[in-house]
């Protein structure tokens, strides 16, 4: 009922104003994964909670497109009867638009939530079949939204440099020298990690994410105008950022934006919205697409931020060795928890660690049939119970001061069968197989990803999904530029990135498997003709061998997981208690004796 109403009233407005469509994606102005609760307003329109996806709504009909990740959980959350799913990859909104709407037909969009590259491109999909954008920044869904939640503002963290390795100033001065070669007079820094990152500053609004919700324009003398809520800055800031750092508020960006006329501004059309790269250009400044200057140097972590790293992963790996030592105890007992029960317990652990400033993401507690779906969430409906003879897939993550974590483990619960092992250890294989491949300068992660695929592809099996993702430290635990998956990279992997590896197979309806570690690129010591890299594991925690199929294993598999499994007992294994202690010893018991 409420889904109907929202449609009438937003149909309503569209009518107002003369748009036949509407866009309504999952984003805010920042563009960020992680939005603000005042800002979910896909969620409030569609009922959908995934991290991408977008809604079109017509006239008389609406459509919810999203990606291979969402495929199952979208029909649970979003009323068939009044939205048609569509993939958003193979059928984007735009190329959708084009095939349903007459020619003169007005699309209306806000700029805010959309990037530069993305809005161009529709325009350019939709004029093709005589259909015009309308960009309308005065969003239509906050007209409608009746009961919007006020939005958070709360003072921001400063962060020191023995957790970042390098102080604001050097960072601006770093950045501003890039602008030469581009003959820029300044660039717009716009996503919030890229801001947090320059400044040394984290944020308290957003869930999972410790940015501060910003953007800025970094001029060619390293100074910074920024844009951001003045009551996010905490007192001390002026002397830790530097005097050169110009506050304003929001409401003057759109004055500030357009008052540079006549300058050279280097911008992302990809990571920064429509909205302020047009506000530049209206206002006479001559836009430079390239990439956002910060991007590299945040992904390529430095010493400090790279032993930061190691430590947070060691106080994770303790954190989630107990919640798997205690998870086999409770089995052990008869007693079956929820999903819900299981993540509250696993966050708990985390709680008690140094540095510890909360999830890096919502944790995807997911029992049997509910692993199929990559990025469930248990909060989307009736938590369920542990299933006997099955699998409980754990993906989660901590935000720790000195870094950021993520990892994956799959659980036996009970005897989940032969083939379920077969499928875990082809999956495992694949893991392997990425973290030991040791590969050229110039290397992408798309030249990677068939290592993670190709023990499934064999038999005849695959996952829809990226393989590995780039991390930051402490902040967005899905950083970019630096990827591992199929779709086409051309950021090479260098030494200080960080990525995920995390190779998985999933059967809807019943179950879910993945294996994901985080790795740091570090470069192969020695003189070589040709300068290779390696990936070396930071998350230190076993797998379940209850789930390997020995037999499936080569030696030299069988030997990594074993020299594995001994790093994780000697490096965590001192640190736990004994009862805990004795758990991951017999956790970590070498194959070739199991």
């Amino acid at each position: 009922m409420a889904t109907a109403k929202r449609l009438d009233a937003l149909r309503v407005l569209m009518a107002e104003r003369g748009y036949d469509a509407l866009i309504i994606p999952r984003a805010d102005e920042h563009l960020g994964e992680y939005i603000p609760l005042h800002n979910e307003r896909l969620l409030w329109v569609s009922g959908f909670s995934g991290s991408a996806g977008s809604v079109v709504i017509l006239r008389d009909q609406a459509a919810i497109f999203v990606d291979g990740r969402y495929t199952v959980q979208v029909r649970q959350q979003v009323d068939a009867e009044h939205f048609s799913y569509q993939h958003l990859v193979k059928m984007p909104p735009a190329s959708w638009l084009a095939s349903v709407l007459p020619a003169g037909a007005r699309v209306a969009v806000d700029p805010r939530l959309h990037s530069l590259h993305w809005l161009c491109e529709a325009e350019s999909t939709l004029a093709s079949a005589g259909i015009a954008v309308s960009a309308d920044a005065d969003n239509l869904v906050d007209r409608c939204w009746e009961d919007r939640p006020a939005a958070q503002v709360r003072p921001a963290l400063l962060l020191g440099e023995q957790f970042t390795g390098e102080s604001s100033a050097s960072k601006r001065a770093r950045i501003a020298a890039m602008l030469t070669p581009q003959r820029a007079d300044a660039a717009l820094i716009f996503a919030p990690d890229s801001v947090s990152w320059l400044l040394n500053v984290r944020g308290l609004d957003v869930p999972c994410l410790p940015v501060l919700q910003a953007m800025a324009l970094i001029w060619r003398d390293a100074s910074v105008d920024l844009i951001v809520e003045p009551a996010r800055m905490p007192p001390g800031w002026e002397a830790h950022c530097g005097s050169d750092v110009r506050l304003h508020a929001p409401e003057a960006a759109e004055s500030l934006l357009s008052g540079q006329s006549g300058k050279h501004v280097l911008a992302d059309p990809q990571t920064a919205n429509a909205w302020s790269q047009r506000l530049l250009e209206r206002g006479g400044a001559t836009l430079i697409a390239a990439p956002d200057p910060v991007l590299l140097p945040k992904a390529c972590k430095n010493s400090v931020e790279i032993a930061g790293a190691r430590s947070a992963h060691v106080r994770d790996a303790v954190a989630v060795v107990h919640f798997l030592a205690w998870l086999d105890a409770e089995q052990l007992a008869g007693r079956r928890h929820d999903e819900a029960s299981l993540s509250d317990q696993l966050l708990a652990f985390r709680q008690g660690g140094e540095h510890f400033q909360g999830p890096s993401f919502d944790t995807i507690s997911a029992a049997g049939a509910n692993a199929a779906m990559c990025h469930y969430n248990h909060r989307n409906a009736t938590p369920a119970k542990l299933p006997v003879n099955s699998v409980y897939l754990v993906d989660s993550g901590g935000q720790y001061t000195d870094g950021t974590t993520d990892i994956t483990r799959t659980v036996a619960i009970g005897d989940p069968g032969a083939e379920v092992r077969q499928l875990f250890t082809l999956v495992l294989q694949g893991h392997i197989a990425l973290d030991e491949v040791r590969f050229p300068q110039g290397t992408t992660g798309t030249h990677l990803d068939v290592l993670a695929r190709q023990p499934l592809w064999r038999q005849g099996l695959d996952y829809d999904h990226g393989t590995g993702h780039g991390v930051g430290a402490f902040l967005s635990v899905h950083e970019g530029p630096q990827r591992i998956g199929r779709a086409w990279s051309a950021v090479d992997l260098q030494p200080g990135m960080i990525l995920s590896n995390e190779p998985g197979y999933y059967r809807d309806g019943e179950f879910g498997i993945r294996c994901e570690n985080l790795v740091v690129v570090q470069a192969v010591e020695g003189t070589l003709e040709t300068p290779m890299y390696v990936f070396d594991a930071l998350t230190l925690v076993p797998f379940d061998r209850r789930l390997i199929a020995c037999e499936l294993l080569s030696a030299g598999e069988r030997a990594w997981v074993d020299a594995y499994h001994q790093r994780v007992l000697a490096t965590v294994g001192p640190l736990l208690p004994s009862a805990e202690q004795a758990w991951l010893e017999h956790a970590c018991t070498p194959l070739a004796g199991g």
